[in-house]
């Protein structure tokens, strides 16, 4: 019996160090001996909200490089384009040393497919008061959209006061509410910037688009990087003609979408963006 006792100590004191290990463990002073936990301590932070449209705009003059200087840009919006999306592409048109001439809202009823007859009947009966400034072969989109470059744009290196053809197509449109115009008569320029916003029928923005570029030096169109019209322009070969570049709710697409129009004065198309098929930035 003594050598029984002798054991039972020893067994107890074992089990009352063990207890008061484990409360020790789960206890305040959890962290204050074990070698595996004196490594320096990594401390992350998430980035500042906006910083990557911040350092987009911040590089952007210097990609610029003042590439359009005395290079005019006619801003023309979709219906649903956002208007803060319209400032800062005008604010970036001017870092690239350009300016907006003016900015053109086109109406909802010449994208309205149910709207066709009247933007049919209208366009025939425009490109015969303006003779040899549409293609007679033009559909109904494309020469719309050749009437409206008539109005905003024109193929040469300047700006240009808007004449009797670009007059009259705008009072027309304007009348027809297709188009909106900014007062003071505006001259036409060279370049032309289209906003996206709202979804539209895919012939109907390949045929706009494919007329504005017929009638002037180069045509750029941005939209958001959910759109699914700039997709569709490649696959049916408009962007042999028009520059697309999409993600233009980041300041990243906007600054590529200037690019385009700096490469648009001597080189057509193209399509850039986060899912450009030719790449990010339409560079060169």
């Amino acid at each position: 019996m003594i050598r029984h006792r002798s054991y039972a100590v020893p067994l107890t004191a074992v089990l009352l160090a063990l207890a008061t290990g484990v409360a020790l463990g789960a206890g305040p002073l959890a962290d204050t001996g074990s070698s595996a936990s004196t490594g320096p301590r990594v401390v992350t932070r998430p980035p500042a909200p906006g910083y990557a449209d911040a350092f987009a705009s911040s590089v952007a003059p210097r990609l610029y490089a003042h590439g359009l200087s005395r290079k005019p840009v006619a801003l023309v919006t979709l219906p649903g384009a956002d208007p803060a999306t319209v400032r800062a592409l005008t604010s970036q048109v001017k870092a690239a040393g350009g300016q907006v001439t003016a900015t053109y809202a086109i109406q909802s009823q010449l994208v309205d497919a149910s709207q066709k007859s009247l933007v049919d009947t209208l366009g025939i009966q425009l490109a015969q008061q303006v003779k040899g400034r549409t293609d007679p072969k033009a559909t109904t989109y494309p020469r719309i959209g050749q009437l409206v470059a008539v109005a905003v744009a024109n193929r040469g290196t300047a700006a240009a006061p808007a004449g009797d053809d670009a007059a009259a197509v705008r009072q027309s449109l304007v009348a027809a509410k297709l188009l909106e115009v900014p007062a003071g008569a505006p001259q036409t320029a060279p370049l032309v910037l289209v906003v996206l916003g709202s979804a539209v029928d895919q012939p109907i923005a390949e045929g706009v688009l494919a007329g504005l570029a017929a009638r002037s030096r180069g045509v750029v169109a941005v939209a958001p990087s959910t759109d699914r019209t700039l997709a569709g322009l490649a696959a049916d070969g408009v962007t042999k003609q028009v520059t697309t570049v999409d993600g233009s709710e980041t300041g990243a697409g906007r600054v590529a979408a200037v690019l385009g129009l700096v490469r648009a004065w001597n080189t057509r198309g193209g399509a850039f963006g986060a899912s450009g098929a030719d790449g990010p930035v339409p560079l060169g």
